[in-house]
């Protein structure tokens, strides 16, 4: 647990969403969909697209830059930077080497992660582990996806499900005592792999004609599979970590889940008997954007008011691998 080193704290908090929006009824006029059946089934009315040629790391500079603003830093005084996404830029180099350059955040070593909708919540623990060791003093942390670059917007499946979003937090060390990051847990369930995946462009099948033409290089999900794999694991991560703590469900301030859709999070929130007044959803306006769900979540509850400092948070992902993630904190900003 991150409590048996020097405590760390979230120093500075912000996110990005590129301006140009699609709606429900742009939807509509796409493929054989209506405003009613996506908003009965996820809960979407609109999400947020990059202009072609905008990458991963275009998204994620702005909300990098505020967060370090915000936690009064400048980008030199970075050590480590942690992007979780599943559409970097390019397979190599990292983006989080890209990000790296185009920050100025000259002092900082880094890498990308890839948990998918897991993205934020795996990468803080990593970047808390740096700053809790003592590794470095700031770690910056990233989830941020152009899902629009993988998604087929001839399958009325998944092309109503996703957005694009980058958010970034900054995490530093803090005084014993102060609000804090208590504890992280995280599960992987590799035989759910095929119910969420992109099957082409890695090594296995590389870019090809055929791949092309059978269009292998989009997300293609099993939704049921995926619904009801997310439903439970939300249930057990979040009373997993709860338990081990020696808390209880009513001690939680503020509950903030993964935004994949509404109906996952409703049913994951009646199972653990969670006041939904504690609970926080926004993909309304924002669709699932993978690894930036969850900061964009707490940043639009930091702004309604919802949050105070010593809140007691938990965060609770899943995503494709399957991947399961949650993080238990004191709200700090």
């Amino acid at each position: 647990m991150v409590g048996t080193m020097r405590p760390v704290k979230i120093a500075g908090l912000a996110r990005y969403v590129p301006p140009r929006v699609l709606t429900n009824a742009d939807l509509e006029r796409m493929v054989d969909t209506t405003d009613e059946w996506i908003l009965q089934r996820t809960g979407i009315r609109e999400r947020h697209l990059v202009d072609p040629g905008v990458a991963t790391s275009d998204l994620a500079v702005p909300a990098s830059l505020e967060a370090i603003e915000q936690a009064g830093i400048t980008a030199k005084d970075v050590g480590f930077i942690v992007v979780g996404t599943t559409t970097p830029d390019t397979i190599f180099p990292s983006t989080a080497c890209t990000l790296q350059a185009k920050i100025g955040a000259m002092n900082a070593w880094g890498f990308d992660l890839g948990a998918a909708c897991s993205g934020f919540t795996y990468a803080m623990s990593v970047g808390a582990q740096m700053v809790a060791t003592g590794a470095v003093e700031h770690a910056l942390v990233v989830g941020a996806d152009v899902m629009s670059s993988i998604i087929d917007y001839t399958d009325r499946a998944t092309c109503v499900i996703f957005g694009d979003a980058a958010g970034a937090a900054v995490l530093s060390p803090t005084s014993a005592g102060e609000p804090a990051i208590i504890d992280f847990l995280h599960i992987t369930d590799g035989t759910g792999g095929p119910a969420l995946c992109m099957p082409a462009g890695g090594s296995r099948l590389p870019a090809s004609h055929e791949t092309v033409d059978k269009r292998l290089h989009y997300v293609k999900q099993d939704g049921q599979t995926v619904f009801k794999f997310a439903v439970k694991m939300t249930e057990e991560i979040t009373r997993r970590i709860l338990a081990r703590n020696n808390l209880r469900l009513d001690d939680l301030d503020l509950f903030v889940s993964h935004q994949a859709n509404r109906r996952i999070i409703e049913a994951a929130s009646e199972r653990l008997g969670l006041d939904m007044k504690k609970v926080v959803i926004n993909l309304e306006a924002y669709g699932n954007t993978t690894a930036g769900t969850i900061p964009l979540a707490l940043c639009d509850a930091r702004a309604q008011g919802r949050l105070k400092k010593g809140d007691l948070v938990l965060l609770a992902s899943v995503g494709a691998g399957f991947t399961v993630g949650a993080v238990l904190l004191r709200w700090s900003l």
